[in-house]
């Protein structure tokens, strides 16, 4: 039996960070300039109602400003899904959805809970508009990848950063997929007048050769093509089903399993 672990990402990377952050208000132009500078990748859930107030960015904006990241539903008018008719829930996400993927070109497949509220109602509509992952406020702590997508939980907030990057950064490889999932909204720097935290955090967690940077939804398809692999019964071949290549430790030693390849060790 081969001994396996299905614990790098992609390019045989140790680590990953996506950052993730809401309402798609102007001050996103000054955090997709930090964010670029420093290689990082975030995914900009935006509502698509308040376009005509001078807060928020317009609609026609969204594809150049967000280009090499991704753009995710937030809900057209950001109510509380939770106290909504489910007709309303379907119509607040398939209008938000139709409208980024008509400024974007893209298949919109992922989204964050406005005021971070759900149930399993509102899971099991969101499901039904095509949602594969939705991300929810409450925060963890934590370095794992979430055993339910439609529930993933953040790392934490910009504010509450503490020393968690310097923990993270500094884990060793083990058997679990490690990732650093960081969130907020960017009139909080605005408001609270801390844009140095991002301006610091991003040269220090940016460009970091064991790092893959990536958006919510990459994450959730190279999860979702682990979870594929197909093994024999001795663990001494791996075939690899999805469109995704994956990466693991075969023997301690990093492998690449290409889409549709069949590999035997």
């Amino acid at each position: 039996m081969a001994d396996l672990q299905f614990s790098l990402w992609p390019g045989g990377k140790s680590k990953c960070l996506t950052l993730s952050y809401d309402d798609g208000r102007v001050e996103d132009r000054r955090l997709v300039e930090i964010i670029n500078q420093n290689g990082v990748r975030a995914t900009f859930h935006l509502n698509t109602a308040f376009e005509c107030r001078e807060e928020y960015l317009p609609v026609s904006e969204f594809s150049d400003l967000y280009r090499g990241h991704e753009i995710s539903v937030h809900t057209h008018s950001h109510p509380s899904l939770t106290q909504l008719p489910p007709s309303l829930v379907l119509t607040e996400v398939m209008e938000n959805r139709r409208i980024l993927e008509n400024a974007s070109g893209e298949i919109i497949r992922g989204m964050s809970y406005p005021f971070g509220d759900y149930n399993d109602e509102v899971i099991s509509l969101l499901k039904g508009c095509g949602m594969e992952y939705a991300r929810t406020v409450e925060e963890t702590g934590q370095f794992r990848v979430p055993g339910d997508f439609m529930r993933w939980s953040p790392t934490c907030h910009h504010n509450r950063l503490g020393n968690l990057w310097e923990s993270f950064i500094g884990r060793s490889l083990d058997s679990r997929l490690l990732l650093f999932y960081l969130w907020g909204h960017s009139y909080e720097f605005s408001r609270d007048n801390n844009w140095y935290i991002m301006e610091e955090f991003c040269r220090k967690a940016g460009n970091q050769p064991e790092v893959w940077y990536a958006t919510n939804i990459e994450i959730k398809e190279y999860v979702t093509a682990i979870k594929a692999l197909r093994l024999n019964a001795a663990q001494t071949k791996v075939y690899n089903p999805s469109a995704v290549a994956v990466w693991f430790l075969a023997e301690g030693n990093p492998v690449c399993i290409k889409p549709g390849e069949l590999k035997a060790f």
